[in-house]
């Protein structure tokens, strides 16, 4: 174990290295007391267990249309980043994992030449990930809190940041109260460990390879996406049926309410020419409603079916035994999250994995918290409505993705998936958020336009450079003979559509502003206000009311 004197200095850090590094990493003054320096035995024998916190998982209403703002974004400073004893407890019981991070981080801490440094950094970082793995396969245990924050905001010394950042993040509201399918890295792979969540598609796991459970899972999703789709149908026929009762009740009433004769004793006079209207207008009243009625007793059979279907699989699935996926399905899922943090902090970015102050920057509000990330979502959603809108054999939904939150210094948010490969219908398919990003707002929404591509480019399927959204934007991707991957293009592009074009400042070329204009449309109010910010709009707002008017938009 590399050891150094409190007094070495080190660019990392200003002014000296603090006291209490140098004695968790074993150097330290001479006048240290030998007890506060943990030895390779203390660190990795057993340790100190709480009960961590526990995530439901809630089935998504198809009657919601809107986020739900969180009424508070932060609470009260809590003593999470407190105890001496954090980096220890943190450490303890990972095995060689944590030997390693140990040594790598103390010459890593201590190091004076930048080669040096440079060559430790790059040692620590797979020597983190596989630290992270080990406290992830046990994440349905009682894992200390230590550890449990390492998972949720890669916090592994707590000194390594400043107090005042160690404040403002004891300030992150811990427990969900939104609602809102927004995990944080610890609860994530607890959920996906307890069978609650699936774990993330990947490219490696062949079929013919998947376990029985695996396979009645599989089986269970798509079954369960039919059930659903199947009950939004009956919602909305029962909801057709409806308005067309209350045209029946009001043709009714104007049948009923009759001129009078004054000079012939105020009788009743005969019907009216809008009353024999409402007498052929309940006709087909009557006629649409018996057609209904047929569909609605057709729609209810089936479900009554796939309820049947569904009920079976679950009965397989007890059968089979408990749903909680083994050790090696939560490995392969840090590993993925791993793969999420790559994706995210780009070839460039920072691929440092620890919370370190140089790199923490801004207030709460520019950190990825629960809270501020929903805010961020409600916002661009407003811009984009239909942007959590699916449509499955002709019923569109509003289905928001799962959302990650990954402890990382990323660029930008990303789409890991659009939605789950056995369920189309009705699984919410995930996103990957960072915590630490330049711009949250950028983040979020870069996530939001890759979710945008792939749903526009599953929908299109191999047609998808011909036709829609996907279609439009790489003939005019292709016709300026432009370099690197469409799809990142159509992101930068998204990202400028919603922050900026949304304002009414010009930054996308006209031919993409028309593409966005029609299939990612803003709300009306905004193409309102936009239409009197420049002759563009005005010209993209006509074209609107001309669609209209031909019934061809």
């Amino acid at each position: 174990m590399a050891s150094g004197s409190g007094t070495n200095s080190s660019n990392l850090f200003s002014g000296d290295m603090d006291p209490e590094i140098a004695d968790l990493i074993g150097g330290g003054s001479g006048g240290a007391d030998s007890e506060d320096i943990p030895e390779f035995g203390d660190l990795f024998d057993g340790g100190p267990s709480q009960d961590d916190e526990q995530t439901a998982s809630a089935d998504i209403d198809m009657s919601v249309t809107a986020f739900t703002r969180p009424r508070v974004t932060e609470e009260d400073p809590k003593p999470l980043f407190n105890d001496k004893g954090y980096y220890k407890v943190a450490l303890t019981g990972e095995g060689d994992a944590s030997k390693r991070v140990h040594t790598i981080l103390s010459q890593f801490l201590n190091a004076q030449d930048p080669q040096d440094r440079s060559m430790h950094r790059g040692r620590l970082i797979p020597a983190y990930w596989e630290l992270f793995r080990s406290i992830a396969v046990r994440i349905t245990s009682s894992l200390p809190q230590p550890k449990v924050l390492l998972l949720r905001y890669g916090m592994l010394l707590p000194t390594m940041v400043s107090a005042e950042q160690r404040t403002m993040l004891s300030r992150i509201i811990l427990q969900n109260t939104t609602g809102e399918p927004i995990y944080y890295g610890d609860e994530w792979l607890r959920d996906v460990a307890r069978g609650r969540i699936n774990a993330s598609a990947t490219d490696e796991t062949k079929p013919s390879q998947r376990r029985e459970p695996d396979k009645i899972n599989a089986l269970l999703e798509k079954t369960r996406g039919r059930h659903d789709a199947q009950l939004n149908l009956i919602r909305n026929t029962v909801q057709q049926m409806g308005e067309l009762e209350d045209d029946l009740k009001a043709k009714v009433q104007i049948i009923g309410d009759h001129d009078r004769r004054p000079e012939f004793e105020n009788l009743a006079a005969p019907y009216n020419d809008m009353q024999r209207s409402a007498i052929g207008e309940i006709t087909n009243i009557m006629r649409r409603l018996a057609t209904v009625n047929k569909e609605l007793a057709r729609h209810y059979r089936e479900l009554e079916d796939l309820a049947e279907q569904l009920q079976d699989l679950r009965d397989r699935e007890d059968a089979v035994g408990d749903v909680q996926v083994d050790s090696r399905t939560i490995a392969e899922e840090a590993n993925t999250v791993r793969q999420m943090t790559k994706l995210c902090v780009g070839r460039q970015g920072n691929h440092f994995p620890m919370l370190m102050k140089q790199y923490l920057r801004g207030a709460l509000f520019d950190i990825g918290t629960r809270e501020n990330v929903l805010n961020m979502l409600a916002d661009a959603e407003h811009l984009d409505p239909g942007v959590f809108l699916r449509t499955f054999k002709m019923q569109t939904n509003r289905i928001v993705p799962n959302v990650v939150l990954l402890p990382c210094f990323g660029e930008q948010g990303i789409c890991w998936e659009p939605f789950e490969r056995y369920n189309r219908a009705s699984s919410r398919g995930r996103l990957a958020i960072p915590m630490y990003p330049k711009d949250l707002r950028v983040a979020v929404v870069a996530a939001l336009g890759d979710l945008r591509w792939q749903i526009a480019k599953e929908k299109a399927q191999h047609y998808w450079m011909e036709e829609g959204l996907t279609g439009w934007y790489y003939q005019w991707f292709n016709d300026r003979k432009m370099r690197g991957d469409v799809k990142d293009a159509f992101i930068q592009d998204y990202i400028l559509w919603i922050t900026r074009e949304s304002e009414g400042t010009q930054k996308l070329d006209r031919e993409v502003r028309d593409i966005f204009w029609r299939y990612v449309p803003f709300p009306q109010e905004v193409k309102d206000r936009l239409k009197n910010r420049g002759f563009v709009y005005t010209e993209l707002y006509k074209k609107d009311q001309n669609r209209a008017m031909s019934d061809g938009y």
